[in-house]
C-alpha cells in the first residue's frame, strides 16, 4: 500500500505527540516522586535547548530541567542570538491581566486632562514608594487612572483605605493624604468597604505582590515606583 505524503506527515504528527506525552510523564512521576512540592507540574513544555524543559508551577513560576528530571534549576534562560530574556517574556506573558475585565466597581479615578489614556494602578497608602510615585504621577497629563486601593502592609494600611474609600470625594482625599500628607478623616461605621477586601483577592489572584503596581491596556504590568517619564514610554507602547 503506497502511503501519501499526508498520511505520512499524520503519522509523524501522532508519533510526536505520543513521544512528547511520554517524556512528559516521565518528567512528572520522577520529580513528583524525588521533590515532593513538584507533584501538581501545572505545564510542561519544551526549551529552544535540546534536553531542557520548561516546568510551570503555581500558576507562572518557572523552573528548568533535564530530560529525565535529574536536575532542576531556576533562574533567567536568555536567548544571546536575539539578546532576549525568555524567562520574563514567559512569565509577562503568564501574568498578563486582561484590562477591560477588571472590577472597577472596586476603584475610583482620576482624571486628568482629557482623560483619553488609560492606567490602573494598586496601591497601599501607607506605602513609602507609592507616596513617591504618586507626585511624580502628578506630571502625566490626559489620563484617566483607576486607584484600587491594596491594604496590604498591615492593620492601618486597612484603617486608610477605608477612609479615604469611605469619604466624600476619594479621589481627592487620596490625593491629600498621598501628596499633601492630610490625613484622611475616620470612614463612618456606616460604610460599606467590602471592596478593599475583594481588591486584595483579586490582587492575590494575579499575585501581586507589592506596591505600587501598574496594569496598562495591553495587559501588561510593571511593579515599582517608576518615574513620570517611564509612563508615559508604557503608556504610549501599550496603545501600540
Amino acid at each position: 500500500m503506497q502511503l501519501t505524503t499526508k498520511t505520512l506527515m499524520a503519522a509523524c504528527l501522532s508519533l510526536l505527540a505520543l513521544t512528547a506525552t511520554a517524556q512528559e510523564a516521565v518528567l512528572r512521576k520522577n520529580l513528583g516522586e524525588r521533590y515532593p512540592q513538584l507533584k501538581n507540574i501545572d505545564e510542561v513544555n519544551k526549551t529552544g535547548i535540546p534536553g531542557v524543559f520548561e516546568l510551570r508551577v503555581n500558576g507562572s513560576d518557572i523552573l528548568y530541567t533535564d530530560a529525565q528530571g535529574n536536575y532542576l534549576f531556576q533562574g533567567t534562560l536568555i536567548d544571546t542570538k536575539n539578546r532576549k530574556d525568555l524567562t520574563q517574556e514567559r512569565v509577562d506573558k503568564l501574568t498578563s491581566i486582561k484590562f477591560d475585565a477588571l472590577p472597577f466597581k472596586d476603584a475610583f479615578t482620576i482624571v486628568r486632562g482629557n482623560g483619553k489614556r488609560k492606567l490602573v494602578v494598586f496601591e497601599d497608602p501607607n506605602c513609602g514608594y507609592c507616596k513617591r510615585f504618586e507626585r511624580d504621577l502628578q506630571s502625566v497629563d490626559n489620563v484617566t487612572i483607576s486607584m484600587f486601593l491594596y491594604p496590604i502592609l498591615g492593620a492601618d494600611s486597612g484603617e486608610k483605605s477605608r477612609s479615604i474609600w469611605c469619604a466624600k470625594d476619594p479621589a481627592k482625599a487620596w490625593q491629600d493624604w498621598m501628596v499633601r500628607d492630610q490625613q484622611p478623616a475616620p470612614a463612618p461605621a456606616s460604610c460599606d468597604a467590602a471592596a478593599l477586601t475583594r481588591n486584595v483577592e483579586i490582587g492575590r489572584n494575579f499575585k501581586i505582590t507589592g506596591t505600587p503596581t501598574l496594569i496598562f491596556v495591553n495587559g501588561s504590568r510593571v511593579p515599582g515606583a517608576v518615574d513620570a517619564k517611564q509612563v508615559e514610554k508604557m503608556l504610549t507602547d501599550a496603545k501600540g
